[in-house]
């Protein structure tokens, strides 16, 4: 059953809907023992590989929180490009909307991009942004033949998309559905002239969204779909296109998939990818982070060209195998129930805050750094942490985390004893 959040002439927005001074106050106490437990906001110096030095502890430890999930964010070519991009620009950054002055380099990149992934690309600074950008123009109807679409977004959403909400009940009807509930969605599609899904193709506590039976519901009832695939962009798919480009043929004007140029990708950024024409011209005019924000800076570009490029070669391939054989191993020494070859992401549950605060600490004694996952991240109860795998983590790090977990879980088990 969903709960459908009405414009402002309608009734008042339910109670489940986003309430920021209420998320604080809920989650403020687990915040509040993570820090005291030091295991959130972390500085650090790269070493090599999945290693990092503590800059505070001065020790070295395997880091499984970053989400270069092919371990290319430390790729000499993809740090040379960026290097040499910021000395051929003599800078870094102009300050200037991008409706006025663009980076001749840039725009070579989205053609890059558009080549690379089948698609109209246009980059964002971040994804935050490009879905900032893109979803008041989907509540707008202009994307969907001038009728405003009931917006229904997955429970589990990103925060990213999630956080939109209210700005997109401002112009149309919103509703939120339970996690991959495709009966619902239908009953939604049966019961609305134009309805508009926003999902996450992969999601980042693990899962990903049912897209051939979001396409089959696309090719029945005109479902328009919007999803944010950061997490699965390089993983899949001709040219590492992603979890959810590679399985449209074409996207034409019903599909629009948002991703992430800092995670599989290895660079920097975000983008929007985009199947029309029209669709493209609206964004670069009406777009809030393109109108009226910069746009990536050089080294960021550069750094997005030279993965470009690697994405076009047989390391590309080389490094998803590596990637799957890694979560092979992983899933063989620590079976969790998001345990799939193809999706890098796994997650520990404990339920208890305290519980998950206190195992991530002690892990990072151990020397391996996670992700202890809470409220507002995940649902109250739900917590513990969160472990991304790379194609660059050794079978040695692999295995020492698995033992270190199994000490924890030891150590907990004895304190509940």
């Amino acid at each position: 059953m969903s709960n459908a959040v009405q414009p402002p002439d309608g009734p008042r927005l339910p109670t489940h809907f986003r309430n920021t001074a209420t998320m604080i106050d809920a989650a403020g106490a687990n915040f509040e023992e993570a820090h005291y437990q030091g295991i959130m906001a972390l500085y650090a110096a790269p070493v090599s590989g999945r290693t990092v030095r503590l800059t505070a502890e001065d020790r070295d430890i395997t880091d499984f929180v970053r989400c270069s999930y092919l371990g290319l964010d430390n790729h000499p070519e993809i740090v040379a490009s960026a290097k040499r991009a910021v000395h051929d620009a003599g800078t870094l950054h102009w300050s200037c909307a991008r409706t006025r002055l663009n980076f001749s380099i840039l725009g070579e990149l989205e053609e890059n991009l558009s080549d690379l992934f089948q698609a109209r690309v246009i980059t964002f600074t971040t994804v935050l942004a490009a879905n900032m950008s893109a979803l008041p123009l989907l509540a707008s109807g202009h994307l969907t033949g001038g009728v405003k679409p009931l917006v229904v977004f997955d429970r589990s959403a990103h925060a990213t998309l999630a956080q939109h909400k209210a700005t997109v009940a401002g112009e149309t009807a919103v509703d939120t559905i339970q996690h991959n509930d495709m009966i619902a969605l239908e009953a939604l599609c049966r019961s609305h002239p134009c309805v508009a899904y926003v999902c996450d193709g992969v999601y980042s506590m693990g899962g990903s969204a049912p897209l051939k039976a979001l396409r089959a519901l696309q090719e029945r009832y005109g479902l328009f779909l919007y999803i944010d695939d950061a997490h699965g962009i390089s993983l899949f798919g001709e040219n590492g296109s992603g979890f959810a480009r590679s399985e449209f043929a074409e996207l034409g004007d019903r599909t629009i998939v948002a991703a992430s140029l800092g995670k599989g990708f290895g660079a920097s950024g975000g983008i929007l990818m985009l199947g029309t024409a029209a669709q493209e011209l609206l964004f670069r005019r009406f777009a809030v982070a393109h109108a009226f924000s910069a746009s990536l800076n050089t080294a960021a570009i550069g750094a997005a060209a030279a993965s470009a490029e690697i994405h076009r070669s047989r390391e590309l391939a080389e490094r998803q195998h590596a990637l799957r054989r890694n979560l092979a191993l992983l899933d063989q020494l620590l079976p969790t129930r998001d345990r799939t070859i193809d999706l890098p992401i796994r997650t520990i549950r404990f339920g208890d805050e305290l519980i998950s605060v206190a195992a991530a600490r002690q892990l990072l004694k151990l020397g391996f750094y996670t992700s202890a996952i809470f409220f507002p991240t995940v649902a109250r109860g739900d917590a513990g942490l969160r472990i991304c795998l790379t194609a660059s983590h050794t079978e040695a790090q692999i295995r020492d985390l698995c033992l270190a977990i199994e000490v924890v879980r030891a150590e907990i088990r004895d304190a509940g004893a």
